[in-house]
């Protein structure tokens, strides 16, 4: 099987924007003592122990609770701190978007093409972000056929559209009234394309307060130097916490001398990582991987069993109705993990209306499809085990989807299980086909382990 997860990192080498120093990582780690980030002593980042590229590896034991680095507040670069501040406050008004990211975009802009910027040993660590390699950067026709049926191609489509969106209408206006500072022809959309995927890929979202979640939407993201080096597992050993003066990255449990420690960037499947990080985690490393079946083909699996039009025609007033319950919509999908249904509510209820008889049907509607449900409510946690005790005609429904769902990809289990465990074949394949492959395997992987529950 492949090596441990690694999220892509800087080429090695001295890059063009490393100002007067050839090795990035010494001047990065000067510039680090400067800005008053405190590293442990019984840490260090480099390129040795590290899976590939960069990494953090303990250079002794360590406990869990220990402290392995602070960075204060005044070393985070975000649309707070960077030296087009005032600008970027005095427009905020004009700068909101759908992402919620356009000023810190702005500020990288023009951070990282300024010569006299403060950043540029963070930024000489990223090599010109050579490295990303998220799916937004693969040409169509290799994302396509790579990556379909893993839901990774329709959201490049919409992140490039927004990107397209927020450049011509936010970015470029905004520009054009500062050229003091900014120039489309440096500053240019393929330039902040990289910056969207740099920020995908490295920046973090402080967690609102408790008090807070209801009032405020999410906090805006932010680049933390050094917690951006570290590399995510499912299963890791460190956590970024967050005080009013500073960060700190602190272990979780005991860990021992030449490990790699690995932060977490929340519960994420494998989809997820490659299209926002671009690296996806070898089975069966992820153990917070999902499959997605989408809403609409669910009522395809109904419609296709219908035996005649009348039949037909309950099924689509049968979808308008949990339409209006919210329930379900054409671009939602219900979501699948390795032991439990994710969208348990959604699911069970969408299985249980498409699968009523007319009677049944006109009835549940009468008493407005809640009264009866209080007791199933409480017990309507989709685990595997419930999932094989699900009515006959429910389990059929979920099947036929299942399958349909199986259509979607261009290869079947069997082959992605042939080539993962021919060590030979692996290795031929490029660094884009090995994460596509991870992708859609575990993917199917679920959705095989519910053929077999519900069959």
């Amino acid at each position: 099987m492949a090596s441990a997860p690694k999220r892509p990192k800087a080429a090695a080498g001295s890059s063009a924007r490393g100002k007067g120093s050839a090795d990035p990582l010494s001047g990065f780690l000067a510039w680090c003592g400067r800005a008053g980030v405190e590293l442990s002593p019984k840490v260090r980042l480099s390129r040795e122990g590290a899976v590939a590229g960069y990494g953090m590896v303990a250079a002794e034991e360590l406990e869990a609770g220990e402290v392995l680095f602070t960075v204060p507040r005044t070393a985070l670069l975000s649309q707070h701190t960077s030296s087009i501040r005032a600008l970027l406050q005095e427009a905020q008004e004009s700068l909101q978007s759908q992402s919620g990211w356009v000023p810190l975009l702005l500020a990288l802009l023009h951070e990282y093409t300024a010569s006299n910027s403060q950043w540029q040993p963070y930024f000489s660590l990223w090599q010109d972000f050579r490295s990303l390699d998220h799916p937004m950067f693969w040409p169509e026709e290799e994302r396509t056929r790579l990556l379909q049926g893993t839901g990774i191609p329709e959201a490049v489509d919409k992140d490039l559209a927004n990107i397209h969106l927020e450049y011509s209408s936010i970015i470029l206006p905004f520009m054009k009234s500062h050229p003091a500072v900014f120039d489309p022809k440096l500053h240019t959309l393929e330039l902040y394309k990289q910056l969207v995927a740099f920020v995908m890929a490295y920046s973090f979202q402080e967690p609102l307060e408790e008090e807070d979640e209801d009032e405020k939407g999410p906090n805006p993201p932010m680049m933390v130097p050094v917690a951006d080096i570290l590399n995510h597992v499912a299963n890791h050993n460190a956590n970024l916490e967050y005080s009013p003066q500073c960060l700190r990255m602190v272990t979780t449990q005991p860990i021992s001398k030449g490990q790699e420690i690995f932060n977490t960037y929340g519960q994420m499947a494998n989809w997820q990582l490659l299209h926002m990080y671009g690296f996806a985690e070898p089975y069966p490393g992820n153990t917070n991987d999902t499959a997605d079946i989408q809403m609409v083909t669910v009522r395809e699996a109904a419609l296709r069993r219908a035996r005649s039009e009348a039949e037909q025609q309950l099924v689509s007033e049968q979808w308008d109705f949990l339409c209006q319950l919210e329930m379900v919509g054409e671009e939602g999908a219900f979501v699948l993990g390795w032991d439990e249904v994710l969208t348990e509510e959604e699911l069970s209820m969408t299985l249980k209306v498409l699968c009523m008889s007319e009677e049944e049907f006109k009835e549940y509607k009468e008493q407005d499809g809640w009264e009866d449900d209080s007791e199933e409510e409480e017990n309507s946690t989709l685990s595997n085990e419930a999932l094989s005790r699900l009515k006959s005609p429910c389990k059929k429904l979920l099947y036929d989807s299942v399958l349909l769902t199986l259509e979607s990809y261009r290869s079947d289990l069997k082959a992605e299980q042939d080539l993962l465990n021919n060590k030979e074949a692996y290795e031929k394949l490029s660094r884009r086909e090995q994460q596509a492959l991870h992708v859609r395997y575990g993917q199917k992987r679920i959705l095989h382990q519910l053929l077999e529950l519900v069959h």
